[in-house]
């Protein structure tokens, strides 16, 4: 077979339709309910989901401030992915559809509940639930409720979504998260440098500046 010569162009896909239907879940999504947390009701499904502060907490202050009238920009976002979809990427569907989404919300819940600092009555969140081929969308409307957004909590304060690291793990730093908001018993066994204190508040300091002036 002759060798073809390389051309870029032959290898960008462009598609005005599938830019539009990002656009059109986000635009789904930021009209969806919100409610407070903890969650009180059962439901099954993955999805995205968001985080909102409205809080006294001096450090997100700003944000509070964006949230007084409406919630307008999320602390955190994230995604709950169909059960086995890691290893098979399979579309959600009756087999592998559980409790993904509320698992995930409830699990920030618990650990707002014993981060220092922080008072759960001062978060709600919003989520949207994707199923079928839909669920494939999850992650692609995850990043671009990031890209969007710029939540602290994805981006200048990392670590909010961590697990408790496997064995033998336990040489990495303790997040920036846990630096600020101390009660995971398992940040503690974090034997790494983690920043100080100070660098991250400058960090938020001039995440804000930067991107919600």
């Amino acid at each position: 077979m002759a060798r073809h010569p390389f051309d870029r162009a032959e290898h960008i896909y462009k598609n005005d339709a599938f830019a539009e239907l990002v656009k059109d879940a986000v635009r789904f999504f930021n009209g969806t309910p919100v409610h407070e947390l903890p969650l009180q009701e059962r439901f099954t499904g993955s999805g995205v989901y968001a985080l909102y502060y409205t809080g006294s907490n001096p450090h997100y202050a700003r944000l509070a401030d964006l949230n007084r009238l409406s919630y307008a920009v999320p602390i955190y976002v994230g995604k709950a992915v169909p059960r086995g979809w890691r290893q098979a990427r399979v579309s959600d569907n009756l087999l592998t559809q559980s409790n993904e989404l509320q698992n995930r919300i409830r699990e920030h819940t618990r650990n707002i509940v014993i981060g220092d600092g922080l008072d759960l009555a001062d978060f709600a969140c919003r989520f949207v639930i994707f199923e079928a081929e839909g669920s494939d969308m999850i992650s692609t409307v995850e990043a671009t409720l990031i890209k969007l957004f710029r939540p602290l909590w994805n981006s200048a304060v990392d670590g909010f979504g961590n697990h408790t690291p496997g064995a033998g793990r336990f040489d990495q730093a303790k997040s920036d998260w846990d630096v600020m908001h101390k009660g995971r018993d398992f940040a503690d066994k974090c034997r790494g440098i983690a920043k100080d204190l100070d660098t991250i508040l400058k960090n938020i300091e001039a995440h804000f500046k930067r991107h919600h002036p």
